[in-house]
């Protein structure tokens, strides 16, 4: 076995380099987090689809197909690379708490927590963030994209099993919504693999969508877009979902679901050895990536070899860092002050880099950093940190809560999107099969807290879609599921590409590890000090060798779908290749031509 951890010699001369080929094509490509929904995308592609058509018609089959992990109703955060205009977006694809929402009725009502159910809904952000990128950089109508999904949903599809066991672990949670029951226990029991699985309300919701969509569309395009928006914000699908809340406590309005629209706004980006990588705002975690990259700039990495001891402390302690500052400082920067630009400057940087250390881990979060401060590292006895020893808990079961989707078409545009949001916690709203995006779990209920909640203000996201660029040219789209494992895959994905030459399929298979040691995006935001899970293929020896250093290790299983669900496309400018990379953690395929 290689340091990548999946070549393995099967004899005669032969090599078998990664469990899948890496899927290469010339015309486009999609890559998703399941093999349905990257069906969906391609065949937009072939029907004359760009790269925002297919992501779309992947996105919203993904609200079908993983139910259980993404809602129709849900977020979905976007990067589009618009190869014309050489230009990089992002469409924020996530709501903002209802205006009825305050501290003081979670802290009078609740003891200061954010309960699950109606309590953590947010104005959904999904139906507006795909109706939006079509409108702004698409070409078809919705009732084209919407059509794989709106079979899937009618007509059902065959019960993948990991799904299946994912609805068995929340089965309990399901049963306490009668019209949640009713979706993903048919019969009383989670669906087998390979039976089929119908969701007939979802598939209403959608074809109503599409059929005010088509009754407004002799007016011309946008309008029959703004009818499909509509339908959803402010028709039938807006009153049930309002009705339901009024009747069940929810905070939910009328107004909080006509005056929401999402925001296109300018990517974060850093520059990393020659490749420009593009990232979401502070709204979301997407500049932990980018923050990280910038402290491992000045070290060869290569040199330490991949997974090696010195290569894995080297990465989780550039995380924490990252990650102390996401801590402090991240939040919806329409609300709170996010010194981004601070942050990511290289003054910053230098400073920060000091604080890792190669004899010793930090075990507590590290100090964050200081941004209004002219010279000196940052120390923790002068910062008044928050305390980072969180509430116990289990750091495994927020991860899986997001899919993944990414398209590059034949003219050179990219799409990266990550639409989330889980139904074991949140009640399907009746007649409707939607679970409404539940993300205000993500918030705080500490005024002092830059992710606390607010009126109108965003929850700080985990999903967060990326996309690079190399020498100015599109280079590759990648993301992941896995809650605050999300960037830290997606780091280790990029690195294996860009450092160690791995195709993108080798790059997605190889084992990764994964830091716990800062509190958690979710509710009750545990922590776990010094904690660092570890796939079983990186080898004991490392794992002995990294304790010494201070790491408290946790062994995963190999293959482990806590290690999140890459999907990533590179792009070989030289020969005009695409190549994809699928992770066989969960079930996402890539398809190509």
């Amino acid at each position: 076995m290689s340091i990548d951890g999946v070549i393995d010699k099967t004899g005669a001369g032969n090599e078998l380099r990664s469990l899948r080929p890496a899927v290469m094509g010339t015309e486009h490509m999609v890559v998703a987090g399941h093999y349905l929904a990257a069906q969906a995308g391609m065949q937009i592609l072939e029907e004359g689809g760009n790269a925002v058509d297919a992501g779309v018609a992947a996105g919203l089959a993904l609200g079908v197909v993983q139910s259980d992990l993404v809602s129709v109703a849900g977020v979905a955060p976007i990067v589009l690379y618009l190869a014309y205009q050489q230009e990089v977006v992002t469409i924020s694809g996530l709501g903002v708490w209802p205006y009825a929402a305050s501290v003081d009725l979670f802290r009078r009502e609740y003891g200061g927590r954010i309960p699950e159910g109606l309590l953590r809904t947010v104005v959904p952000a999904a139906p507006d963030a795909w109706i939006t990128a079509l409108e702004r950089y698409g070409r078809m109508s919705f009732g084209e994209v919407a059509r794989s999904a709106i079979r899937f949903a009618s007509h059902g599809f065959p019960m993948h099993s990991f799904m299946s066991s994912r609805i068995g672990e929340a089965a309990e949670d399901y049963r306490r919504w009668e019209s949640s029951a009713q979706v993903f226990l048919p019969d009383g029991r989670p669906p087998k693999p390979g039976e089929i699985f119908i969701q007939s309300d979802l598939g209403a919701v959608l074809q109503y969508m599409v059929e005010e969509e088509r009754s407004a569309s002799r007016r011309g395009r946008q309008a029959a877009l703004q009818a499909a928006r509509n339908a959803f914000y402010r028709g039938d699908i807006a009153a049930r979902i309002v009705q339901y809340h009024h009747e069940n406590g929810g905070l939910l309005s009328a107004q909080d679901l006509s005056d929401f629209r999402v925001r296109i706004e300018p990517p974060e980006r850093i520059t990393f050895q020659d490749t420009e990588i593009y990232g979401c705002g502070p709204w979301c975690q997407g500049p932990t990536l980018l923050q990280t990259l910038r402290l491992l700039e000045s070290y060869d990495l290569k040199s330490l070899g991949h997974n090696s001891t010195a290569y894995v402390h080297t990465v989780i302690e550039a995380l924490k860092l990252a990650f102390a500052d996401r801590e402090q400082f991240y939040g919806d920067p329409l609300h709170v002050r996010v010194p981004m630009a601070e942050l990511l400057s290289e003054r910053n940087t230098n400073q920060r880099k000091g604080l890792i250390r190669q004899d010793q881990a930090w075990i507590e979060m590290p100090p964050p950093s200081r941004p209004d401060a002219t010279s000196g590292p940052p120390n923790s006895s002068s910062l008044g940190l928050r305390n980072s020893s969180g509430e116990p808990g289990n750091p495994m079961r927020p991860g899986w809560d997001t899919s993944y989707v990414c398209v590059i078409d034949r003219d050179g545009n990219a799409f990266s999107a990550t639409p989330s949001d889980v139904s074991y916690d949140t009640p399907i709203i009746p007649g409707t099969g939607l679970a409404v995006s539940s993300r205000g779990s993500q918030s705080r209920v500490d005024p002092s807290h830059p992710a606390c909640l607010a009126p109108g203000k965003r929850p700080r996201l985990t999903p967060s879609p990326a996309l690079a660029l190399r020498n100015g040219d599109l280079f590759m789209p990648f993301g992941t599921p896995g809650g605050d494992v999300q960037p830290q895959a997606m780091l280790q994905v990029f690195l294996n590409v860009l450092i160690f030459g791995m195709d993108p399929q080798q790059a997605v298979e190889a084992p990764r590890f994964a830091s716990y040691s800062f509190p958690s995006s979710f509710a009750p935001h545990s922590c776990f000090p010094g904690q660092l899970n570890m796939e079983s293929r990186v080898s004991r020896e490392t794992g002995a060798e990294l304790e010494q250093l201070g790491h408290r290790i946790e062994w995963w299983p190999d293959w482990s779908w806590r290690a999140g669900g890459v999907c990533a496309i590179k792009v070989d400018q030289s020969r005009g290749v695409l190549q994809g990379g699928a992770d066989p953690r969960r079930p996402g395929y890539a398809v190509g031509w």
